[in-house]
């Protein structure tokens, strides 16, 4: 039996569609209502909450692998507090569940930005750490100390291997994540940046993360990443595959530090989540550059799919999804 925290977000529901359709058996964890997506129904779903540990150890009971995929991604000042607690107490809660249930290994999928992912001088690896200095993000921070609960938890006897994935394509809902990136295109946007970062298909990411499951290897962490790109040519790249306009105007620093500003005043009186905050504006502009040979190195057989490839399925998908013209 293997269990799957996380089941509704992008990296979880294809990852549960993927074990489910190799015939594995899956219990996952829901918070309102199970999430409704192909091989759904083969799941064994159990509700409860990360921040519950006795909803957690009766979920966990019986399980042999547990693949942690939950978290609250949020650049917005008011989530704070909501994302510090679920992603660091919640991980703590699962790893101490699982070292108490005898679980076999646990796959933890972190972030790059637990890596401290504002660094121009050199590429990002794996023996890099976060620091203030070299992350912009509460969110980068709260996926670093969550990644220090795994390794307290393999320290106290759990086997783990951890993944770090860069910025994530896939089919999902498209207002909220890296999904909304396609909706922006679609609308035609008009604005872009220079900066660079790391981008991967949701499919390599779960192909990668069984990978690690089902190999001796623990005590790991691995950048999963198929491209360095600008955001300029993923923009352009998304709009082409929708038939719309590339952007074709260029946010300098200046603007976007204008506009980062007027959004946060403009929540205080509206209280939405302002589009654009001053964590997400300094990585727009970043030139980021990812290293994935370590995880190359270890599984010589992978073969990441390109990300022109990945649009054109994504936008594809996301039409047929939002019955889109």
């Amino acid at each position: 039996m293997i269990f799957v925290t996380g089941a509704s977000g992008l990296v979880g529901a294809h990852l549960i569609q993927s074990l489910v359709a190799k015939g594995k058996s899956v219990r996952a964890l829901y918070r309102k209502q199970p999430p409704r997506f192909k091989g759904a129904d083969q799941v064994q779903w159990v509700e409860g909450d990360l921040l519950d540990i006795i909803s957690l150890e009766a979920a966990i009971e019986g399980t042999q692998q547990v693949y942690h995929c939950a978290a609250i991604v949020s650049f917005s000042p008011s989530k704070v507090d909501e994302m510090m607690k679920a992603n660091q107490e919640g991980t703590a809660n699962l790893v101490n569940v699982c070292i108490d249930k005898k679980v076999e290994k646990l796959v933890f999928v972190s972030s790059v930005a637990a890596l401290g992912r504002i660094r121009e001088d050199a590429p990002i690896d794996e023996t890099m750490h976060w620091t203030p200095e070299t992350s912009n993000s509460v969110y980068g921070k709260s996926k670093y100390l969550a990644e220090m609960e795994v390794w307290r938890a393999m320290a106290e006897g759990l086997n783990i291997a951890i993944v770090n994935p860069v910025i994530i394509f896939g089919a999902g809902d498209w207002n909220k994540g890296s999904s909304e990136i396609f909706k922006s295109s679609y609308n035609q946007f008009p604005w872009y940046t220079n900066g660079i970062s790391g981008f991967v298909d949701v499919l390599d990411v779960v192909d990668a993360m069984q990978l690690l499951m089902d190999s001796p290897i623990v005590g790991e962490r691995y950048i999963i990443s198929a491209e360095n790109l600008s955001y300029q040519t993923v923009f352009t790249q998304i709009a082409n595959a929708f038939n719309k306009k590339p952007p074709r105007r260029k946010v300098t620093p200046l603007l976007a530090a204008i506009v980062w500003r007027l959004e946060a005043v403009k929540s205080l009186f509206t209280g939405k989540t302002p589009l654009l905050t001053k964590e997400t504006a300094a990585t727009a502009q970043a030139k980021v550059y990812f290293n994935n040979q370590k995880f190359l190195k270890a599984f010589p057989a992978f073969q990441y799919r390109s990300m022109d490839t990945t649009i054109k399925r994504v936008s594809a998908e996301l039409t047929e999804m939002h019955q889109l013209k």
